[in-house]
C-alpha cells in the first residue's frame, strides 16, 4: 500500500521546540527525524512538517540584489569575506556590521544587509565561515562549521570588521552592530571586548557573562522572543548585570513568538507582527546611535 504523503502542515509547538534542539546541536538529523517522525505520527507526516520548519531561500529577497537603491560589492578583511551594501546616493553613511545566525552568510541575511542600506547604512555582512572556506550551500555542514569555530578568532575578526567598516572613506566614522541567534550572542560578546562599538543590536543572543557587563561601552538593544526558554534562561542575571553597572540598553520580549521569528525565510517560527516592530526598533534605535 502506499503511503500518503499529506501537503504542507503547520508545525505545533512541540516540532518547533524540538527543531529549535536540532538546529542548535542537541541532536543529528537522523536522531531528529527520528523523533519528528515519531512527534508527526509517521513519516510521511513527517516530511510534510520539514518544509515549514527548514528555511526557504526563495522568499529571501525582499530587496534583490540590483535593486537601484543600493549597491553591493563583497570586500576582504584581514581574510573575512564582508558583503558590503550602501545607498546608491550620498557619500558618507553610518556603518553597520551584520552578524549571521549559526547558518553562516546565507541568502536571507545578505538580504537583511541590503535592507539595512536601503534604510541608510554602509551595511556590511560578515562571513566568519570565511577560514574555513566560507559558507556552505548545505545548512547542516554549516552549522558543524560555526561549531567548530575558535572564539577568540571569531571575536578578533569581528573586532577586525568594525575597524575597517569604520575606517572606510565612505563611512561617517561611527560603527554599530546587529547579530541574530549565534550572530546575537556574538554581539553581545562583541559589546564586551571591543570598547569603540557605537551601538550593538542583538536577536535572541546568547547573553555574556555577567561578570563582564562592566566592560560594555555601547548602547544596547536587545530583542528576545517569550517562547524561547533556551535563551531567555540568561535574561535574568543580564539584565540584573547592566543595571547594576548603569548601561543604557533597551530590552524587549516579544511574547508568543519563537526564536528565530525575524526570520521570514522560516514559514513555523517568522512573526510579522514581531519582525516589523523589532525592525522598526533596530532602525530608529541605529540612526539615533550613529547618526
Amino acid at each position: 500500500m502506499t503511503e500518503h504523503v499529506p501537503h504542507q502542515r503547520v508545525p505545533n509547538q512541540r516540532a518547533i521546540d524540538l527543531f529549535d534542539r536540532y538546529t542548535h546541536g542537541g541532536m543529528d538529523r537522523r536522531r531528529f527525524l527520528e523523533k519528528l517522525t515519531i512527534l508527526a505520527g509517521s513519516s510521511a507526516a513527517a516530511l510534510a512538517l520539514l518544509p515549514a520548519l527548514e528555511n526557504n531561500y526563495a522568499l529571501a529577497e525582499l530587496l534583490p540584489e540590483g535593486d537601484p537603491r543600493i549597491k553591493t560589492e563583497t570586500i576582504d578583511v584581514n581574510g573575512t569575506k564582508v558583503y558590503l551594501a550602501h545607498p546608491s546616493s550620498g557619500e558618507k553613511w553610518p556603518a553597520v556590521l551584520v552578524i549571521h545566525e549559526n547558518r553562516g552568510l546565507n541568502p536571507h541575511i545578505k538580504d537583511v544587509t541590503r535592507r539595512l542600506a536601503a534604510e541608510g547604512f554602509l551595511a556590511g555582512g560578515a562571513d566568519f565561515l570565511s577560514a574555513a572556506g566560507g559558507t556552505p550551500p548545505d545548512e547542516d555542514k554549516a552549522r558543524e562549521m560555526i561549531g567548530a569555530l575558535d572564539k577568540a578568532a571569531t571575536e578578533l575578526a569581528a573586532r577586525d570588521v568594525v575597524a575597517a567598516l569604520r575606517a572606510r572613506p565612505d563611512s561617517n566614522g561611527k560603527v554599530g552592530a546587529v547579530g541574530f541567534c549565534w550572530g546575537g550572542g556574538l554581539i553581545n560578546r562583541l559589546a564586551v571586548i571591543d570598547p569603540t562599538l557605537d551601538a550593538a543590536v542583538a536577536y535572541y543572543g546568547m547573553q555574556p557573562d555577567a561578570k563582564d557587563v562592566a566592560k560594555i561601552k555601547a548602547p544596547l538593544l536587545l530583542h528576545y522572543a517569550g517562547l524561547d526558554e533556551r535563551i531567555n534562561a540568561g535574561i535574568p542575571a543580564y539584565e540584573a548585570a547592566l543595571k547594576a553597572e548603569g548601561k543604557a540598553f533597551e530590552l524587549h520580549m516579544y511574547d508568543g513568538v519563537n526564536h528565530a521569528f525575524n526570520n521570514d525565510t522560516n514559514t513555523a517560527r517568522y512573526d510579522k507582527k514581531a519582525a516589523d516592530l523589532a525592525w522598526s526598533r533596530t532602525v530608529a534605535f541605529l540612526h539615533k546611535s550613529l547618526g
